[in-house]
């Protein structure tokens, strides 16, 4: 005889698989009480992380559709900046060596060698100039030179001065500058 034959065995398995049933039943009952509880609290936490987010968006969004709104404007201060500091391509080299003459001769500094390297600058418009001079004077007309740099009604960039020579007398600099032509 099987044990499924027996209504004794038979009685206490369909007991077993009930209270299992019952038990599983509970525990569910359990879980979704917490989770409904609990509920209310993570929903509240999530939608204030939410709406804090989207106002951050909504800023972000408005800050560039600002600058949408004004890059017509800096557009056309570049252009001009452009058109008044920077030389044109085909007469910056004179324009650069009578410059620095100009500026030598006012300053009270013996110039030297003027030597220049250009290389293009990507996706601007722009030739990037580096010019390299020896200048020759004293301390006060050195430091005249180079507020005459700063006056200068072109766009130059003093990247550095190196010292030539440290014998007594006239103080020799090299000059490392940078400037810009439009193409």
């Amino acid at each position: 005889m099987s044990s499924l034959q027996n209504p004794r065995r038979w009685k206490q398995a369909v007991k077993i698989c009930l209270a299992c049933v019952v038990a599983l039943d509970l525990l569910l009952a359990y879980v979704d009480w917490r989770a409904r509880n609990s509920a209310p609290q993570a929903q509240a936490i999530e939608r204030a992380s939410l709406t804090q987010k989207a106002k951050l968006l909504s800023a972000d969004v408005a800050l560039g559709k600002s600058v949408e709104k004004q890059l017509p404007a800096i557009q056309k201060d570049c252009d001009q900046f452009y058109r008044q500091y920077l030389l044109s391509s085909s007469a910056g080299y004179s324009v650069i060596v009578a410059d620095l003459s100009q500026m030598a001769r006012v300053s009270g500094v013996e110039p030297g060698g003027v030597t220049f390297h250009q290389s293009d600058v990507k996706d601007s418009g722009l030739t990037q100039v580096e010019i390299t001079a020896a200048v020759q004077g004293d301390y006060q007309s050195l430091v005249r030179l180079i507020n005459e740099l700063e006056r200068s009604p072109h766009f130059y960039v003093l990247d550095g001065l190196t010292l030539a020579s440290e014998t007594k007398g006239p103080i020799k600099l090299n000059l490392s500058l940078r400037t810009y032509f439009r193409t």
